[in-house]
Order: C-alpha cells, then sequence, then structure tokens
C-alpha cells in the first residue's frame, strides 16, 4: 500500500474520510501531506498543516476522533523520534541553563499576543468553568478556588513558582491581602508582570526555581511543572520543600497525562514547548515521596478544554489586530496548537490536576472553603 491509502485507511477506521463532508473529514490541498503523516508521524501531520497541505473546518473535532481510536500509536516511529527518546533519556534536558532558552521560545513571542488571547488579567492555564459565563470569570473562579485552597490569610508571604504576567500574584495580593514573590524565566513575563503589579506588594524576578532558598507561608505553582522534566522533580520538590514553613501549604497545579513519556508530542515540543514533559500520577508521587503528605486532589481537565477553545476564539476575533506581525503560517501553527490541545482533554488523554500538599499533615485533616469569602477589605482592586 503506498502512503495515501496507508493514512485514508486509518482516518477511516477513526471514521474520517478525506475529502468528506463532515466537519471533522480532511480536505487535502496536496498529496505531500500522507507522505509526511506516514514518515513523521505527528510532527509530519502538523509540519503539513502549518503548509496549507490539508485543512479541516473543525480541526479539534478531527483530532478528538483520532485520539479516541488511538490513530497516534498505530503509526510506527520513526529513526527521528526514537533517538529524541534516547536523548531525553540520557540527558537533562531541562537543567539550568537550558531553562531559560526554553521559556523564552513560548513566554517572550510577543506580550501583544497573549493580551489579545489571555482573559484580563493575562492567566495562561486552565480556567475553572463552574458557574462561569465568560473566560473572565472563569480565570478569577481558578485564582480564587487556589486561593482558599491553600487557605491565605492577610500578611501570609506566598511563593509562586512560575508566576507569568502575576496574575494570580495580583489576584491574591489584591483581593486576600498576602505579600507574593513570583518567580520565571520569561523576560517578557517578569517586565510586563511588574508593571501590572504597581502598588502591591509583589516581586517578580527572573530566576530559575533551583535558585531558590527562601521560606514562605505558603507556595502555589499554576502551569509551571510541565517544563520541570522528570529528572528535575525530585529537585524541584526538595526546594519546595526546604522553602515551605512547616505548618504551611504547598499547592500544584499541571497537565498531567494516563502514560508516561520522556517529552510531550513531537510537533509540540519543536515549535511550541520545547523539552517540556507531561508528568503522570506516579511519577508526581513518586518524586515527594517523604517530602510531603497528599491533602488533596482535583482533576478539572474538561475545563481545560473550554479554555482553550475561548482562547482560540479570542486570537480568531483579534487576527486582524495581530497579523501586521505575525503571519498566516504562524496564525496555522498557533491554530493548530490551541485546537489539538483542546482535543486532548476532550479526548481525556491530557488531565489538568490540582493538588495540595503539607510538610507534616493537617491536624484533624485538610478542609478549604467551598465558597468565596473575601474581605471587602481587599476588593479595590481592578484592571
Amino acid at each position: 500500500m503506498n502512503a495515501k491509502s496507508i493514512v485514508t485507511h486509518l482516518l477511516s477506521s477513526a471514521g474520517i474520510t478525506i475529502n468528506g463532508n463532515a466537519p471533522f473529514d480532511l480536505k487535502v490541498h496536496d498529496n505531500r501531506f500522507f507522505t509526511e503523516a506516514i514518515t513523521k508521524g505527528s510532527l509530519g501531520v502538523g509540519e503539513s498543516y502549518m503548509k496549507n497541505y490539508w485543512d479541516c473546518e473543525a480541526v479539534d473535532e478531527f483530532f478528538t476522533k483520532l485520539l479516541l481510536a488511538n490513530l497516534d500509536n498505530k503509526i510506527k516511529k520513526d529513526f527521528a523520534f526514537k533517538a529524541q527518546i534516547l536523548l531525553a533519556r540520557l540527558t537533562n534536558l531541562q537543567r539550568p541553563d537550558k531553562s531559560f532558552e526554553n521559556g523564552s521560545h513560548h513566554y517572550d513571542i510577543g506580550n501583544d499576543l497573549f493580551e489579545r488571547m489571555l482573559d484580563k488579567r493575562l492567566t495562561y492555564t486552565c480556567a475553572f468553568w463552574d458557574n462561569a459565563a465568560t473566560l473572565d470569570e472563569a480565570q478569577e473562579n481558578k485564582l480564587d478556588l487556589t486561593c482558599r485552597k491553600l487557605n491565605l490569610r492577610p500578611g501570609m508571604h506566598v511563593l509562586d513558582i512560575g508566576c507569568g504576567w502575576g496574575s494570580f500574584a495580583h489576584y491574591a495580593a489584591a483581593q486576600y491581602g498576602v505579600r507574593v514573590t513570583g518567580i520565571t524565566i520569561s523576560q517578557e513575563q517578569v517586565a510586563l508582570g511588574k508593571e501590572r503589579c504597581k502598588g502591591l506588594p509583589v516581586d517578580i524576578r527572573l530566576m530559575d526555581y533551583r535558585a531558590l532558598n527562601e521560606e514562605f507561608d505558603a507556595i502555589v505553582s499554576l502551569g509551571m511543572f510541565e517544563h520541570v522534566g522528570y529528572k528535575n522533580y525530585r529537585t524541584y520538590m526538595e526546594v519546595a520543600h526546604r522553602c515551605l514553613k512547616d505548618n504551611g501549604l504547598f499547592l500544584l497545579h499541571t497537565i498531567g497525562g494516563n502514560v508516561p513519556n520522556a517529552f510531550t508530542d513531537r510537533w509540540l515540543d519543536k515549535y511550541i514547548f520545547p523539552n517540556a514533559m507531561i508528568p503522570t500520577m506516579g511519577l508526581i508521587g513518586q518524586s515527594f515521596e517523604g517530602l510531603f503528605v497528599m491533602e488533596h486532589w482535583q482533576n478539572f481537565s474538561v475545563d481545560y478544554d473550554k479554555t482553550l477553545l475561548a482562547w482560540y476564539n479570542n486570537v480568531l476575533g483579534n487576527w486582524d489586530r495581530l497579523k501586521s506581525k505575525y503571519d498566516q503560517q504562524f496564525f496555522r501553527m498557533w491554530k493548530y496548537y490551541l485546537l489539538s490541545c483542546a482535543a486532548s482533554f476532550r479526548a481525556r488523554k491530557s488531565q489538568l490536576w490540582q493538588m495540595v500538599l503539607s510538610k507534616n499533615g493537617v491536624a484533624g485533616g485538610y478542609r478549604f472553603k467551598n465558597a468565596k469569602s473575601v474581605s471587602p477589605k481587599y476588593l479595590s482592586a481592578t484592571y
């Protein structure tokens, strides 16, 4: 069988028709797509989409069907992919001298893009959509949920590992009266984060988490653990342990996977998040054994599907304001990124976990308030 026949057969097994009429059917514009898909797997599929070799009315639905049929596991891995796996196992791709390089590849693309894509607070992590009608409301829900899980009180000093543009730092300082130290490896995030947090007890620093050696009342990390890498998980947890006071809480918010892999999807690794790795429950559990007590674990992965669609719709709606800086190939790359990731959560191949850890176990058991309970004193800050 030739490449076209093989791909047609594989897609047909997932209910997808080449040049069919359903929204999830592929429209092939260039037959080079078939060879790219067979020889390079997910990397070839993504690159051929960027080159406009194929298109689809509903890219997210296409990938949902593909993932539910497990087609990603049915295409033979090529030599380059096997070499990449070996490299990930032999070397530390997230070592300190690589961390800033990894971060700048994605987070320093341009603040203008993220300002158009994200909510008003620039929260680049999964929102929490319970009782929320808009992205702004859903992200505020997530930030407040996080604060409540940490049992924040005025006067506490909180560490935010991977603080982004300071959305959590700003919210926690303004709404809960705490002091926040945030760290990131993105220069663009530091510059804008400092500007957005002016007037609040927030300190945003450009630094790698391994350089931390201070003590905090609570620690939070929202969407950063995916960049740590399994060879550094224990180090990461040891840093959190030494920086957390004995009676403090540590909230870890991360994408999770069902099976362990040394790194993420090949296309995502090359174009979006270099050297990222999605952890599993087992790997996370092993990393903090003897250091922390698991107090609470929540999965709201389906909320990430809705969050990614909201981000895509924001980019689409603002493209006329962005296209003078970002070309059409970039748009197709970004669309592919957001919609394929949405499909991964919809197909339940990817998860979103929030876990609360303590150093010695919370006396009497861990509890957090299920409803917002914020003092009016801290309700004045706006964006």
